[in-house]
């Protein structure tokens, strides 16, 4: 079971790819922690071929982080299972240099990329329940037992069905996050917390441990929280909005209040790390782009500067530039 204390909510990190690096995880954990966290999503089919170490990369984490989930993807039933075994043994930590391990694995049921959804793979699976069925059977076996297993997924293909959730409960997972869109309307209309709450419902009459999550527009922890008690969830996960504040897990964020120089030192933060962590041949510099927007935001120039930031030619020519600008703030 994912740790939980009594008449607390669960603020977690979504999983987000290309972004939620052990990297950004660090930053974020410095800034305001969540109580769970998830890596990037990462195809259990690639990991067991010639391509792994190409994508092992993806599920890389530093020692400190001690709540991290890792959220695995694909079609075949049996790398499923080798790589929840190898990630419930701790090999794949090993593998990685790392002296912790993951805390549990979750199943990514719900991508609703174009990509993922044409392999068959992510949502696609609401329409293959043999195949999601035998997904988690054969991860449940890798793990033994020796971790939780949770899924994430949406609220329906094309519309709402409730006969979806209603089957993965019955899978007895520990954990179920739902976004509250369906696949078709990937990140479009107001996520929909009434029909999320009606499957907390379901979750009450068929299996009262399974902790159930909500997800969709949350832009603080308050928000989430007044969200949860109203429809009495374990917990909210946070995904785009932690790009509009690196403090949302804080229940008195101070981002607001942030001076330019504090953003462009937290940037360089950010920036240090990331040389710390990768070579240019595991992630290219233009990653860093992504980010730039998070911190170069609000003030005076922002945008001239990010645009002279996310041109530098290199990580040196980077950090020199912020150095530059904050010691002329």
């Amino acid at each position: 079971m994912y740790p939980i204390k009594k008449d607390k909510i669960l603020a977690v990190l979504a999983p987000m790819d290309d972004v939620t690096d052990t990297v950004f995880r660090q930053i974020v954990d410095k800034c305001s922690p969540p109580d769970l966290t998830f890596t990037e999503f990462v195809n259990v089919d690639g990991l067991n071929s010639p391509g792994r170490s190409k994508l092992i990369k993806k599920l890389k984490f530093a020692d400190s982080e001690k709540h991290l989930i890792a959220q695995i993807w694909g079609l075949n039933p049996d790398n499923f299972y080798t790589t929840a075994k190898q990630i419930a043994d701790g090999s794949l930590a090993k593998e990685l240099g790392v002296k912790g391990n993951f805390i549990g694995v979750d199943l990514n049921m719900g991508c609703p990329q174009k990509n993922e959804v044409n392999s068959g793979a992510c949502a696609a699976l609401m329409n293959n329940r043999a195949l999601a069925k035998d997904i988690i059977e054969a991860t449940k076996k890798g793990l033994n037992s020796r971790l939780p297993l949770s899924i994430k997924t949406r609220l329906g293909y094309t519309d709402i069905d409730y006969s979806w959730p209603e089957f993965l409960l019955n899978q007895n997972i520990d954990m179920l996050t739902i976004h509250g869109r369906t696949k078709r309307q990937k990140s479009k209309d107001k996520a929909n917390w009434e029909a999320i709450g009606s499957i907390r419902e379901l979750r009450d009459k068929m299996t009262p441990k399974t902790l159930i999550v909500g997800n969709g527009d949350v832009l603080s922890r308050k928000q989430g929280e007044e969200l949860a008690k109203r429809y009495n969830l374990d917990g909210i996960m946070i995904g785009r909005g932690v790009f509009q504040d690196p403090f949302i897990f804080s229940k008195n964020s101070p981002w607001n209040n942030y001076t330019k120089e504090q953003k462009i030192r937290l940037f360089k933060k950010h920036v240090e790390l990331f040389n710390k962590t990768w070579r240019p041949q595991d992630k290219p510099m233009v990653v860093l782009n992504k980010f730039c927007k998070v911190y170069i935001n609000d003030f005076e120039g922002a945008k001239e500067l990010r645009n002279e930031l996310m041109h530098c030619r290199d990580i040196d020519d980077l950090t020199s530039k912020l150095d530059f600008v904050r010691s002329h703030v």
